[in-house]
């Protein structure tokens, strides 16, 4: 089973005519994704990936004329937000925005009008997501990493996301779904709400958590594990020698005022009877030792 995306995903690519939203759209078709259009303001009527995807003006037109359930964005930053509002009020199930650097101010206004609206919002600065057995892809995560399993993951960083997963599928653990949600101070979906969806997912055996330095995120997913979650879990802070004070990656990567450690992190989740690995490598070892068959 997966969380998000599925076969009954139809994908919409905002920014499908540029250069990156075009190469990835390629490889979300290759994964299996059914891309059912494209949106570029004034290429409206032209025909995108060699012919195979119509292009719209505005998303409302798009959703209107294809069904389209799930917007994916490849919009430079000044546009982004406008960009998630106008997928929002398309009324699509689910947003993922890619885009980096949007400020955070933008986002502050973009996040309470998506939360009115009840719209689920993946990112900004994320890699997406992809459901294995379903193949279904959303995003920028590698094609070739994967293996159809029950161990869901959720992380802030997309190349720790990447690293992991091909730990996983080497030591034949398989992946049910693997949700990238960005690391800006401020995104859409936090881990507790993929945690909860994982929890409820009945063929989700085990999950895995990436994290990193920086605001109490991974902290208050601890508070929750210990509160809902029974299911075998292991864990990654990344960041452990980072110096307090400087930004490192991320947009919300810092350590403030002594607090959003990696040790303070850490600390919460192996209360919490979270397994913490030293190395992104040792995940898979844990997960075995937890009784996870993957």
């Amino acid at each position: 089973m997966s969380i998000l995306v599925s076969g009954e995903t139809r994908l919409v690519v905002q920014g499908i005519t540029g250069r990156e939203g075009e190469f990835h759209s390629y490889a979300m078709q290759a994964f299996g994704t059914p891309i059912v259009a494209g949106v570029t303001p004034g290429k409206g009527g032209q025909m995108a990936l060699d012919g195979s995807v119509p292009v719209f003006d505005t998303m409302a037109d798009a959703v209107r004329e294809t069904g389209a359930n799930t917007s994916c964005i490849f919009v430079p930053a000044a546009a982004a937000p406008d960009a998630i509002l106008e997928a929002a009020d398309a009324r699509v199930a689910l947003i993922v925005c890619i885009t980096e650097n949007i400020p955070a101010l933008d986002m502050l206004r973009v996040y309470h009008v998506l939360r009115q609206q009840g719209t689920r919002l993946l990112g900004p600065n994320c890699p997406g997501l992809t459901s294995v057995a379903e193949r279904a892809k959303v995003g920028i995560i590698p094609n070739d990493i994967h293996r159809p399993g029950s161990v869901g993951l959720v992380s802030r960083s997309g190349t720790l996301t990447y690293e992991v997963v091909q730990a996983m599928t080497d030591a034949g653990i398989g992946q049910s779904t693997c949700v990238g949600i960005g690391g800006d101070p401020i995104v859409g979906t936090g881990f507790i709400d993929a945690l909860d969806m994982f929890n409820q997912d009945p063929e989700t055996e085990g999950m895995v958590m990436i994290g990193e330095i920086g605001g109490e995120e991974e902290e208050r997913a601890a508070a929750f594990v210990e509160r809902e979650v029974r299911k075998p879990m292991a864990a990654f802070i990344a960041g452990r020698t980072a110096p307090p004070g400087r930004r490192m990656g991320h947009a919300g990567a810092i350590i403030s005022g002594g607090a959003g450690t990696a040790e303070s992190k850490r600390a919460a989740l192996e209360a919490a009877g979270v397994a913490v690995a030293d190395s992104p490598s040792h995940i898979p070892d844990l997960l075995r030792a937890a009784g996870v068959r993957g």
